[in-house]
């Protein structure tokens, strides 16, 4: 039986799971007590983000990849420091590969497009948010889109660099 859900999706992928960000600003959606102690200038909590490291190294270790593009422009939002300088960089840890496609001063090659994670190079599950950027679920598409997020995907990839690259150039 296909997996309905994103959970199970994560569960049942053989050989990558693909995310494409669009947002700026994901601070409803969860992780709001570390990034209120981002904003509060606190260091990061040791643990930070281990539940997750730890699913990506269960996946990474059997030689599965895992890696997103996120979308964005300078200056970064007050979210997107917390996102990059601590999420990124601890999930690194686990393995996850991050790659930032950087619109400032050009064209969005990926306007319209929404949140997507796509798993195998066949299911996509799109990322439904609220304007103020509260999570409200996830769509598992049929198989038969798989075209149309391979494209997606494929123009994240062209267009965007490896994270470290740019976060050594704009970090902050």
């Amino acid at each position: 039986m296909a997996p309905k859900s994103l959970g199970e999706l994560f569960d049942a992928f053989q050989r990558e799971a693909f995310r494409l960000e669009t947002l700026d600003d994901y601070s409803r959606s969860g992780n709001t007590e570390a990034f209120q102690a981002f904003l509060a200038g606190q260091l990061q909590p040791a643990g930070y983000n281990e539940a997750w490291v730890s699913e990506l190294r269960s996946h990474t270790s059997r030689g599965k990849r895992v890696y997103r593009v996120h979308v964005l422009t300078r200056p970064l939002t007050p979210y997107l420091r917390f996102e990059l300088g601590w999420g990124y960089q601890k999930n690194a840890t686990g393995g996850e590969e991050f790659f930032v496609l950087d619109i400032t001063g050009q064209p969005n090659p990926l306007a319209g497009v929404p949140d997507f994670w796509w798993f195998d190079d066949s299911t996509p599950a799109v990322m439904n948010y609220t304007e103020d950027g509260s999570f409200l679920g996830a769509d598992v598409l049929p198989d038969e889109r798989a075209a149309e997020f391979r494209t997606y995907r494929d123009t994240a990839m062209a267009h965007a660099v490896p994270f470290p690259e740019w976060w050594a150039k704009h970090g902050e």
